[in-house]
């Protein structure tokens, strides 16, 4: 057993860890009760914590000016993540915790373990502009299980065509830096939608990829502004693709980015006959193209009525003055989930009417089709 001296001479993260192993069976529960463990183990170390997974911030660097990528250390419980998935972050503003969805920007191969986010800062995002604004290295975040199925093809192909928006250029720059870090041989074609050259998220990384790795071809249009001698211009259309590959019909193609992008790439994909090869996820809320019905949204467990807007559901929500739970707004992290006691709903993304009877269903991406009741 280590003496005192020999204690002061051990690195803190490893006096940590030895206390962490003292506190972990039986008799440290007992020694710490009523408190827990965990209240002791915070006292070493945030990251010790055993009921959730944390992690450090270790490095933040401004991306654009209103986008920032914070590199994170996980603690213990965290068993890694595939490229392009999502997890839930929470972090305490002013006392309160809050808990949003970010998709992880870094390679899954990463070799220190470290994790990247990389958040746009929204007006009306209040974890965004935190974690944009206000973030320190040394910060401790909450970190839920990686979760997502918008993955690279496995096995990999002889060619990967990646499509991006705005800021969802994230999930997809994961799945470019894990190939790199594969060492990838198949030919990667990478076309990114920004507004302006200002906008433009990892544009300096980007260009060195592209002149490091023969293999991979990087395109940028931009869609509010000219840039001499640009080769694409504008939003989304079939000449884009097919001026960077001719038989892009046959290549596997992952996209991501604002609902606009990602409906022309799925109706130009259906066109063509191959949306067997296409994967997509929306980064922005879905916008209802609704009518305000005449029907009623009801509340049930709030006692709430209100009269259908053509809103999603929990926008409507959020309108009455309640405070659903959500995370991503857009479908992904069913945070928001809840129970439909009456009623049919339709689906924003898919345009699936549902049932009358109960089931759970995602407020964020629903639309009342006539009178509907929630539980909540």
């Amino acid at each position: 057993m280590p003496t005192e001296n020999t204690l002061g001479l051990l690195p803190p993260r490893r006096v940590s860890r030895l206390a962490g192993r003292a506190l972990s069976g039986r008799l440290g529960a007992a020694l710490a009760w009523p408190h827990g463990v965990d209240r002791y183990l915070e006292l070493l170390d945030p990251l010790l914590a055993r009921g959730e997974t944390r992690a450090r911030v270790v490095a933040a660097r401004m991306e654009t000016a209103d986008c920032r990528t914070l590199v994170l250390a996980p603690g213990g419980g965290w068993a890694g993540f595939a490229a392009g998935q999502h997890l839930q972050v929470g972090v305490e503003i002013d006392g309160v915790r809050h808990t949003r969805c970010f998709s992880i920007a870094s390679s899954a191969r990463r070799a220190d373990g470290c994790i990247a986010l990389t958040v746009k800062a929204h007006a009306d995002g209040q974890v965004s502009r935190h974690l944009v604004e206000s973030a320190a290295v040394g910060d401790v975040l909450t970190l839920s299980a990686p979760a997502g199925d918008f993955l690279l093809p496995t096995p990999r192909p002889e060619r990967l065509l990646l499509i991006s928006g705005g800021s969802g250029i994230t999930p997809v720059m994961a799945m470019l830096r894990t190939l790199v870090d594969e060492q990838y041989a198949g030919e990667v074609i990478f076309l990114h939608y920004a507004r302006t050259r200002a906008d433009e998220i990892f544009a300096a990384e980007l260009a060195a990829m592209a002149e490091q790795h023969s293999n991979l071809r990087v395109a940028v249009s931009l869609t509010r502004e000219a840039r001499n001698n640009a080769a694409l211009s504008g939003h989304f259309s079939a000449d884009h693709v097919a001026a960077l590959a001719a038989d892009y019909a046959h290549w596997p193609t992952r996209a991501c980015g604002p609902a606009p992008l990602i409906e022309a790439v799925q109706t130009h994909w259906q066109e063509i006959g191959a949306s067997d090869g296409l994967q997509v996820e929306y980064f922005q809320p879905p916008v209802s193209k609704s009518r305000a019905g005449t029907g009623e949204v009801r509340f049930a467990e709030s006692g709430h009525v209100a009269t259908d807007t053509g809103a999603s559901l929990l926008e409507q929500a959020e309108a009455a003055g309640l405070e659903p739970a959500y995370g991503c707004r857009m479908g992904i992290c069913h945070t928001c989930t809840c129970r439909k006691t009456a009623g049919r709903v339709r689906n924003l993304l898919t345009g699936a009417v549902s049932g009358e009877g109960e089931e759970d269903i995602q407020p964020c991406i629903s639309v009342p089709d006539g009178d509907v009741s929630l539980a909540i």
